[in-house]
């Protein structure tokens, strides 16, 4: 059998340090840039994080329950209540993630109905979404004279 480069667990910690990231990016977001500020056609940071709420949390539940759902996103209307969501999620993504069995993680499944591949690839698709957004969000920042949070502070 091989070695795992990487436990279960170690890719949840290895998630959530990121996600304390991201969150750090919401908070230092302008309420009113948050919402409304866009560079070269690309859509406000509060939709690409309604976007990220949309997979992470949705994901777990079918891995863990096996009901589809559809992908539904929709942007909190506050900034407080995308922070809530946000702490919400990250709560509701530990108990679920923690109620999947390491053996299942390399099961095929399609979830929201469309998007086929192994419950590893799945994550890691969550899990590269948020960096490619979160990377959105720093130019966003940056453009509005704002210095991003580090990236590499995961605490």
């Amino acid at each position: 059998m091989p070695t795992a480069v990487l436990t279960p667990a170690e890719l949840l910690a290895h998630w959530q340090g990121l996600r304390r990231v991201t969150r750090r990016v919401i908070e230092a977001f302008p309420e009113d840039q948050l919402y409304t500020f866009s560079i070269g056609g690309m859509r406000p940071f509060a939709v690409l994080t309604a976007e990220m709420l949309a997979i992470g949390v949705p994901m777990a539940k079918q891995i863990v329950t096996g009901e589809v759902t559809q992908f539904e996103e929709k942007a909190p209307a506050t900034k407080a209540e995308l922070l809530a969501k946000w702490d919400e999620a990250t709560t509701e993504l530990d108990a679920l993630y923690n109620q999947i069995a390491p053996e299942r993680f390399g099961e095929t499944i399609t979830l929201f109905g469309q998007y086929t591949g192994t419950v590893w690839s799945q994550f890691f698709y969550a899990i590269d979404n948020e960096n490619h957004h979160r990377g959105q969000g720093y130019v966003y920042l940056r453009a509005l004279g704002i210095e991003p949070p580090p990236f590499w502070d995961r605490q």
